[in-house]
């Protein structure tokens, strides 16, 4: 797969020969920052979206995903809520024809954009030059599957502000929070359902596994509904935007490092296979039998006879550090 390398607008290049996923960003030596106020941006509307796909000859797919936010008021929304920073570097997954690429570049020094539609790759930074003169430098470009992405693709991103591809949006953001620990602000927009989902509370018919992994980053919460008229092609659901706000040092409830996260994921994976069980039914298969998990989940100060729904993520981190403590 080629990969798109940004680093000014007059060193744009496809490349064929380095590999997927790196980058190259510089900024622009003769252009000083300017932040403008987005609400005076050059975003993208209804007609702008159609000509722009017409142009690369683009029919959204159901299969990436592809639904283009064309109404400008979406976008500064997001942005709204979003609570950026100027020095914030921000990655955004599927940036497609750059409706809210152009929102971003103009409120961040920063944007490192993920794509994986090759023709979309291509057309971005032509579209950055034209709608967001002088502006082109803050972009890199990378032409990836998201979930292929490495921590070593992008360097110290801030927050993720994307809207997500509905098929993998939990893949996505897990993952991308799983590779940064450096960002410190999440503003995605998935499908309503999963919004729901991902800020759902203990007790909740719709907690889940979701909500809990989300919660072992930071405090999630819903922050907007997103009707399906402003999209095109119109999804047949409604969106909804989630926000968190992650965890750091030295507030952080737990610490956000690969150890625990080893010993809670597949936890909290066992607590929900079979969600109607007691905790000590549900995990006797991950502690080897029932008796070892009723001991752990003792030691952790849990009711065996508890269900993995009623416990908060605060409760599992504490069962998988009592876990760990024992090896």
């Amino acid at each position: 797969m080629a990969g798109v390398y940004l680093s000014a607008w007059n060193s744009l290049t496809l490349s064929r020969d380095r590999p997927e996923g790196s980058i190259s960003c510089t900024a622009h030596p003769a252009v000083d920052l300017i932040f403008m106020d987005p609400s005076h941006a050059h975003l993208l509307g209804p007609a702008d979206i159609r000509e722009l796909a017409a142009r690369i000859d683009v029919t959204p797919t159901k299969k990436l995903g592809q639904n283009f936010v064309h109404d400008p008021n979406t976008v500064r929304m997001i942005l709204a809520a979003a609570d950026l920073r100027p020095d914030d570097h921000v990655v955004e997954v599927g940036p497609g024809l750059g409706s809210l690429t152009l929102g971003l570049l103009e409120t961040v020094e920063r944007v490192t954009a993920v794509e994986i539609d090759p023709r979309l790759a291509e057309l971005l930074p032509t579209t950055v030059a034209t709608r967001a003169p002088g502006l082109e430098h803050r972009l890199a470009l990378i032409h990836s599957d998201a979930l292929k992405i490495r921590a070593e693709d992008i360097q110290t991103p801030t927050a993720l502000v994307a809207n997500l591809p509905y098929n993998v949006s939990v893949p996505v953001l897990l993952h991308l929070l799983e590779l940064f620990p450096s960002i410190r602000r999440v503003l995605v927009m998935v499908q309503s359902e999963v919004a729901d989902r991902l800020a759902a509370k203990p007790g909740s018919k719709i907690y889940g596994v979701p909500s809990v992994k989300a919660g072992f980053y930071g405090e999630v919460r819903r922050a907007g509904s997103i009707g399906k008229n402003v999209f095109w092609p119109a999804p047949k659901i409604e969106s909804g935007l989630v926000r968190i706000d992650c965890f750091a040092s030295p507030d952080q409830p737990w610490p956000r490092d690969a150890e625990l996260r080893k010993q809670l994921f597949p936890l909290i994976d066992a607590a929900f296979a079979q969600r109607r069980k007691t905790l000590r039914s549900a995990l006797k298969g991950h502690f080897g039998s029932a008796a070892a998990a009723e001991a752990a989940l003792l030691r952790a100060g849990i009711e065996p006879s508890a269900r993995g729904e009623t416990l908060s993520t605060a409760d599992y981190v504490r069962l998988a550090q009592e876990v760990a403590g024992e090896q």
